[in-house]
């Protein structure tokens, strides 16, 4: 078995929002960025010695721009199929995020008025839609998607043989990476509470780092204190009515027997 190193690939700013590259035996790219961003990610693989044709899978975390904005795309420069979960299919069909955005907090209700948010993206089909747990050693990767809802109902992380979780928005950088390493919500979730299952199921799997969306990667054990903390923070709004959530979006991952109930804090 080879191990896997993981890369990122910043899509805006210096680390405001990331693909990644993931080489192994064969190199597989987790996320597209925003709409037009395909030419800057390949550009990044081949600066890292990959001919971009040689990428065998691009995943696709979530039916937000931000993440699947380039997937067409990337999917045209490199040949290489998508693989995206059957519940954000309706975003990846329509090119537009499904709406409305439901903010974590003040950053994220100022977000969801900026234009581009609500700008399509160009449509795409996957090639593989996923519904479970899907091995990628096929395609060049020790390592498994697994579904991780909450944050989008089709939400998926990737989680390498090595410990690498590759995490998209189950949990970000606060200000969106302007504070690195200080984990904090992504400005949006559909189901917060569904969000830290998930997030608790994966840190119960004993990560040795998680990289994100937004940001730096994040110390699981640092992560682990700030869900405990955000599960207090968010069981308290819960009881107050103040929790928005998008109905019928998915169920929470299941939580490991035994396991505190996860937190998520501030938001970014």
């Amino acid at each position: 078995m080879s191990r896997t190193e993981v890369v990122a690939l910043p899509v805006v700013g210096r680390r405001a929002v990331n693909a990644h590259l993931l080489l192994g035996r064969h190199p597989i790219i987790v996320d597209a960025g925003t709409p037009g961003s395909g030419p800057r990610i390949v550009e990044q693989v081949a600066a890292h010695g990959v001919d971009p044709r040689d990428v065998r899978l691009i995943v696709v975390t979530h039916g937000h721009l931000d993440h699947f904005g380039s997937a067409a795309e990337l999917r045209r420069l490199t040949g290489a199929p998508i693989a995206a979960h059957a519940a954000d299919l309706g975003p990846y069909r329509s090119g537009r995020g499904r709406l409305p955005y439901l903010p974590t907090g003040p950053m994220g209700r100022l977000m969801a008025r900026n234009r581009k948010l609500h700008e399509p993206a160009e449509p795409f089909e996957p090639d593989i839609v996923l519904t479970g747990e899907t091995d990628v050693s096929d395609f060049g990767v020790d390592g498994r998607i697994i579904p991780t809802p909450g944050h989008t109902a089709g939400s998926v992380s990737l989680l390498t043989d090595d410990g690498d979780l590759v995490a998209g928005d189950l949990v970000a950088n606060s200000f969106l990476g302007l504070l690195p390493g200080r984990p904090a919500n992504p400005p949006f979730h559909d189901d917060p509470l569904a969000n830290l299952a998930s997030l608790r199921a994966m840190l119960a799997l004993g990560p040795a780092r998680l990289h994100v969306g937004h940001g730096a990667p994040l110390d699981p054990a640092r992560v682990d204190r700030w869900a405990r903390a955000e599960q207090r923070r968010l069981g308290r709004r819960a009881a107050r009515g103040r929790l928005p959530s998008r109905p019928g979006d998915g169920e929470a991952a299941p939580a490991t027997a035994g396991s505190p109930a996860p937190a998520a804090g501030e938001e970014v």
